[in-house]
């Protein structure tokens, strides 16, 4: 800690690390001490304007006390790795999504946490958001009576239209890339899934970045998945790297027997939220908090010092993240080997934010 506030570094300096930053910004009680990426200029520029001292390795990251938090932000595929170090430094963690590329992992991952005594939690965390949390209230409440069908929609368009580097993404996939958002939100409301059923398949395999650089994909850019939750309730989630967001198909359905509920995106935690009587008009909800308006990134961080600071258990846990990586394994795994697969793990679910109860 420094002077009094809880410590957070950040690993990774890429595209999201600035957002990070800024929205941690307004919390007084939290310190963030500095940066460390691979690449050192980018640490070095990322606290010339965030503040904080650019570590000359992660090993030096981890031996500053006044470390509390690390905030991982570095690739996909790296996260294990450097989750790993900094839980057995005996830091808390807090990760970008996905927790890890395996079930395996992810569950390796908890188990270290827990081993070590300190925290775990992992984006995405846009269930936390003022929009997603009035959906949940309308749930919880019965208005829509018993939800028995969810429409998730991830049309996240073409990266290389936006991304320097777009290859990386593609190699994830969008599943594993984006489709976390929507399975996080679903696991909030709905409790563990059960067994999933999916569909994929590259639809646009040679490509090309901004600069005119082509490149070729394996990874399926499209796919589509059938998941039984153990509450009862069924979601078919649509992935893909090829329709753009201006798409109409955007944001989670929830259809009840009594009606049904629109939210507007799974990630902007200033959506639009609709409710229609079955058979009826959707109209406007007005939200329970007026809404940040976008997205929060470092919502999840600041909660977890709540968390620690007043002694309860953070609600973005390792455990609902590597419970939504076995998801994501058994789809890739049933679009495979064209089968259903089964999913096993528990987790406790979270609760809803104070002001949304």
């Amino acid at each position: 800690m420094i002077d009094g506030k809880v410590g957070v570094a950040i690993v990774g300096c890429g595209n999201i690390a600035g957002p990070y930053a800024e929205t941690l910004k307004p919390y007084e009680h939290i310190a963030l001490t500095g940066a460390y990426d691979l690449i050192p200029q980018r640490a070095e520029e990322f606290v010339a304007r965030y503040g904080g001292r650019a570590y000359a390795s992660l090993e030096d990251l981890l031996a500053d006390d006044a470390v509390d938090i690390v905030v991982n932000l570095t690739i996909h595929h790296a996260h294990p790795a450097v989750i790993t170090q900094c839980l057995e430094a005996g830091k808390h963690v807090h990760s970008e999504k996905p927790l890890a590329m395996t079930y395996a992992e992810a569950k390796a991952l908890v188990e270290l946490a827990d081993k070590q005594g300190v925290r775990l939690s992992c984006s995405p965390i846009t269930f936390m958001g003022e929009a997603q949390q009035t959906a949940w209230k309308l749930i919880r409440e019965g208005r829509l009576g018993t939800v028995r069908v969810a429409y998730a929609e991830v049309n996240h368009g073409r990266i290389e239209s936006w991304h320097p580097n777009p290859e990386p993404f593609y190699e994830v996939g969008a599943l594993f890339d984006v489709g976390v958002y929507p399975l996080t939100i679903l696991t909030t409301i709905f409790g563990p899934a059960r067994r999933v059923v999916a569909y994929g398949k590259v639809v646009y395999p040679d490509r090309e970045t901004a600069e005119g650089r082509p490149f070729h994909i394996e990874t399926p850019d499209f796919v589509v998945a059938a998941i039984d939750f153990a509450n009862g309730t069924v979601a078919r989630l649509t992935t893909n790297f090829y329709v753009g967001q201006h798409s109409k198909q955007k944001g989670i359905e929830f259809q009840g027997d009594a009606g049904s509920l629109y939210l507007g995106s799974w990630q902007n935690f200033a959506a639009e939220v609709e409710f229609a009587p079955y058979g009826g008009p959707y109209e406007p909800v007005q939200w329970v908090k007026e809404p940040y308006p976008g997205t929060e990134w470092s919502r999840a961080v600041v909660e977890m010092v709540d968390a620690i600071v007043e002694g309860r258990p953070q609600r973005a846990t390792g455990a609902q993240a590597a419970h939504v990586v076995e998801i994501l394994d058994a789809i890739r795994t049933s679009f495979t080997a064209g089968k259903p697969v089964s999913v096993a793990s528990d987790f406790t679910p979270p609760v809803p934010m104070d002001w949304a109860v």
